[in-house]
């Protein structure tokens, strides 16, 4: 196993659309392993192979009982209601913005033995899928907000949330 560098937004390869994995052997066992340690030395929620300069169709995402979720040819099967919250990206250190995306989501995708399986996650599993899905496909979150915002900037931003929710309460 070994930490991988992530790719910033700026490598063409992340803009890339991935070719599906269509052999499971201990290769892709190793690129497995490697998107799992690489996710948990950055301390993200998931983690896409062209991220790490491998244009497969393969991720690791953290689910609700912070367990790694290693999808294979993975596709969203079904996704329901809406949510409008805070994302980043491993590839786009210290940028953040709001993104809308399904509250509950389900993927098919297979294992990194070929099996088929299913996986449903909400919240946050579910924006983790759509996001990872999505770098699959050559694109970045940053595709669909409005504004990017520093950490400094989101800071601020979450301070004057928390003070008008005080001012509220009063």
């Amino acid at each position: 196993m070994a930490i991988r560098e992530i790719l910033t937004d700026k490598d063409p390869a992340l803009h890339k659309k991935c070719h599906p994995v269509t052999r499971f052997d201990e290769k892709l066992g190793m690129l497995m392993d490697d998107l799992r340690q690489t996710l948990a030395q950055a301390n993200g929620a998931g983690l896409a192979a062209p991220q790490v300069g491998i244009l497969r169709r393969a991720v690791v995402v953290v689910d609700a009982e912070d367990n790694m979720l290693e999808l294979i040819n993975p596709e969203i099967i079904a996704q329901e209601g809406e949510q409008d919250g805070l994302e980043g990206c491993l590839s786009l250190p210290g940028q953040w913005g709001f993104v809308k995306r399904p509250m509950k989501v389900t993927v098919k995708a297979q294992d990194r033995y070929g099996q088929w399986f299913e996986a449903t996650g909400e919240e946050i599993v579910a924006r983790c899928f759509c996001h990872e899905l999505e770098h699959l496909d050559g694109h970045v979150f940053s595709e669909h907000v409005d504004k990017l915002y520093s950490n400094d900037e989101l800071e601020e931003l979450l301070a004057q949330d928390e003070q008008k929710k005080k001012e509220k309460r009063r």
